[in-house]
């Protein structure tokens, strides 16, 4: 299981699972805050022992200032790989007052699929509201579960 969450940025795009939303803030970070992304990275190396996002793409390099989500989550993959494993599913739940994700949800499906080598009815992606527990209106988080199998 992977978790990841940031606070609003309003100078910089918001991208959750490599979908820009236009006209929200996106969200703080050393790369570019995609907490959806993040998380399900963080499940991915999780589930095979590989220790988390900090360990491979550390916030103190130049190298991964403002990197992509989904070059994190590509590279994550490629991680995997090398070491014998392939994706098989994902479910991630984002918690945020907004963007409402419903509208959107295939469109971030179909784009964690094509990096996950896996179709998208495999991708599971939800969004909850935090209903005043634990996270205002000036943040994101998220929640992922990842199956990896043997390739």
């Amino acid at each position: 299981m992977g978790f990841d969450s940031h606070t609003h940025a309003p100078d910089r795009p918001l991208r959750l699972g490599g979908v820009a939303f236009e006209g929200e803030a996106g969200l703080a970070g050393h790369s570019d805050g995609d907490v959806l992304c993040h998380a399900l990275a963080d499940a991915l190396l999780g589930a095979i022992g590989l220790e988390d996002i900090g360990r491979h793409f550390p916030d103190d390099v130049p190298e991964t200032e403002g990197m992509a989500g989904l070059d994190l989550l590509a590279r994550t993959v490629l991680l995997l790989r090398e070491a014998g494993f392939r994706p098989v599913s994902c479910d991630c739940t984002v918690v945020a007052e907004r963007p409402v994700l419903a509208p959107r949800r295939d469109e971030i499906r179909e784009s964690l699929a094509g990096v996950l080598g896996i179709e998208p009815g495999r991708v599971s992606v939800k969004g909850k509201r935090p209903e005043g527990v634990g996270l205002s209106a000036d943040g994101a988080a998220c929640f992922a579960l990842a199956v990896v199998d043997r390739s």
